[in-house]
């Protein structure tokens, strides 16, 4: 039986979606595996994501230092080494943080190191099989890692299912001695520059008509905004489109953009890339409309139609408004 740890990021004390994502991932590797979800940081924040924690995960490991009151890769990195038992499987969400502080952390584990899985194979004959996609997600890769000195693994979010039905009463460990005081850091956090809100607040919309490169020009935005009107929706977007001054920054939606939480989202012309889906939270139903059948975003949508938006979203759009009456 593995022994697997997952770490939780958290924000004002509530733990990141992901936390919910991880635990899947870890029963995807082993069901009869005890997981223990380590949460770092600093003060009263700290002890509610761990509440939370405990609420999903039947054992959580706390790590409270002054130094993680802004949690720094540079400064966890060596306390988790000296709390984590060798050979142990590590999992992390795939995301800015868990991207620089998971490559250093397996070096001083002397573990093997997975980054970007998106799903798992089990373990056998001490070997993790797990698979990665390639290619902007047109290629699904199967690779096996050597479990014997234990493996850091980042796991993309969106992924895996969140398991909104986990329920524990999980027992908070306080390890933060065990961790032992925090070196010293080269790099120190200075300020958050929260992004200015456009005139619309996707973070908060409960359906997005999302557009992407299939968009193709930005004259054809008007058709996302008439379908969007008719649906109640806003518009969103993938990067190339901000990138392109189609649409303001505070419209993308992703890991360098906004974080979203629809109830509906509506993927017009956008491949799927994991950055892009990083970027939304909540296990929103999907919907995508791509005319590529082999676009990543596929894989993840509750409903996917093979088609060219410019023909399709006019004609959806005809079709709501029919039904309205």
């Amino acid at each position: 039986m593995a022994e697997i740890f997952a770490y939780i990021l958290h924000k004002e004390g509530k733990a990141d979606d992901t936390a919910y994502e991880l635990i899947n991932a870890a029963k995807q590797i082993d069901s009869a595996a005890a997981v223990t979800a380590v949460v770092a940081g600093s003060g009263s924040e700290l002890d509610a994501a761990c509440t939370e924690a405990a609420k999903i995960y039947p054992a959580v490991w706390k790590i409270d230092s002054e130094a993680l009151s802004y949690v720094n890769a540079e400064v966890l990195r060596p306390m988790l080494t000296a709390v984590l038992p060798k050979g142990s499987i590590v999992l992390l969400p795939h995301e800015h943080f868990g991207m620089d502080l998971a490559p250093g952390l397996s070096i001083k584990l002397d573990a093997a190191y997975l980054p970007d899985a998106v799903g798992f194979e089990g373990i056998a004959d001490g070997l993790l099989k797990a698979v990665r996609e390639e290619f902007s997600g047109m290629v699904s890769s199967h690779v096996t890692v050597d479990l014997s000195a234990g493996a850091v693994v980042t796991v993309r979010p969106g992924a895996f299912a969140p398991d909104e039905s986990a329920a524990a009463s999980g027992e908070v460990v306080d390890k933060t001695q065990e961790a032992s005081a925090a070196p010293e850091s080269r790099r120190r956090y200075l300020e958050t520059v929260v992004a200015e809100v456009g005139e619309v607040d996707i973070t908060k919309s409960d359906v997005l008509v999302s557009v992407g490169r299939g968009i193709e020009d930005e004259e054809n935005l008007e058709i996302a905004f008439d379908l969007a009107k008719a649906m109640g929706a806003d518009v969103s977007c993938s990067r190339p489109i901000v990138d392109a001054k189609w649409l303001e920054k505070s419209r993308q939606v992703g890991t360098s953009g906004q974080t979203v939480k629809p109830k509906v989202y509506m993927a017009c012309g956008i491949s799927g890339s994991f950055q892009h889906m990083g970027g939304i939270k909540g296990a929103p139903f999907i919907v995508a409309i791509n005319k590529n059948p082999k676009a990543p975003i596929f894989q993840v949508a509750e409903v996917g139609v093979a088609a060219d938006v410019l023909e399709f979203l006019p004609e959806l759009q005809e079709a709501i408004e029919k039904m309205k009456g």
